[in-house]
């Protein structure tokens, strides 16, 4: 039996075996047979579609609270008032130093991000544009409904969250959901990243999955994919040196600038770039394939 041939029963076992997963999770069968065409499929790539569920492994960081919006349907979770580390003392010249003490309000996190099918429900009511349908292979495909949704720029993430009621996370409130009050390096804890944990470099997919695959990666808050998957806008203007002029309480950036902050990895993002603390920056109306969004919404 030729290798090819090999690869091919192995995927239809696996899809055949996990039929309830895969009937519900079609873009599984989908990106496999891709690789398979493409002459990229593995075993080890298999074992990472299925270990993205972590389905006989309970996650260790659960919700302080949860609640669920009206509008869209996204579960949100409760991260409560007070002080968290924010930033990295490792290296001066980078954008993340220093390390500084924060306090914040409490607040309410999207878990998942945002995902297709909810902005389609946006984009349904005439309060969002379409994201770049030209450009998004995943947007609007049935198969593709709940991979987050990308190619929606600074503009059309804020008027996704205004819509569902909500608002985008300043950058510290981002960084508190997802590394909690232990300045941890990852969203799980300090231990180093791996394919049960986190969609990036290293997991082979080299594309988003999605939004609530991963759950052992989740954040202290119970957050899902803070670490890799898309990188996520926030509401901050993007400057360097910020932290070392930031105020102590409810910090929310500079008042101006050019470009806007994003948070988290991405699917195609090395490990260095995607600890809690990591920063990065874009133009507001540049979209593309590994930037998404999630929302956040302050606690009564």
């Amino acid at each position: 039996m030729t290798k090819r041939k090999k690869l091919f029963g192995i995927l239809l076992i696996v899809l055949v075996s996990a039929s309830a997963v895969s009937i519900s999770n079609l873009d599984i069968g989908l990106r496999s047979w891709r690789a398979f065409r493409e002459g990229k499929l593995s075993t080890l790539r298999l074992r990472y579609e299925l270990a993205a569920f972590d389905i006989a492994r309970p996650s260790p960081n659960l919700p302080v609270d949860t609640k669920t919006s009206s509008v869209d349907g996204m579960m949100q979770v409760y991260v409560p008032e007070g002080e968290f580390i924010m930033g990295d003392n490792g290296n001066p010249s980078l954008k993340e130093y220093p390390e500084h003490p924060v306090y914040l309000d409490a607040f309410w996190m999207d878990k998942y991000e945002v995902s297709n099918a909810m902005y389609e429900k946006c984009v349904a009511s005439g309060a969002c544009l379409e994201p770049v349908p030209r450009l998004n292979p995943y947007y609007g495909k049935w198969a593709y409904r709940n991979l987050p949704v990308v190619y929606a720029n600074w503009y059309a993430a804020e008027a996704y969250c205004s819509w569902a009621g909500r608002r985008l996370p300043t950058e510290a409130e981002w960084e508190k959901a997802a590394r909690g009050t232990d300045a941890r390096y990852f969203p799980w804890g300090n231990s180093k990243a791996n394919p049960r944990l986190v969609n990036f470099s290293e997991t082979l997919f080299l594309e988003s999955l999605p939004v609530t695959r991963y759950p052992l990666g989740a954040s202290p808050y119970g957050a899902l994919n803070m670490a890799g998957n898309v990188r996520e806008w926030v509401a901050d203007w993007f400057y360097n040196r910020y932290y070392f002029e930031s105020p102590y309480e409810n910090p929310t950036g500079p008042e101006t600038g050019t470009e806007r902050s994003l948070r988290g990895g991405a699917y195609d993002a090395v490990l260095d770039d995607i600890s809690t603390f990591r920063r990065f920056k874009h133009e507001p109306d540049s979209a593309g394939l590994s930037r998404g969004f999630r929302c956040t919404e302050s606690a009564d």
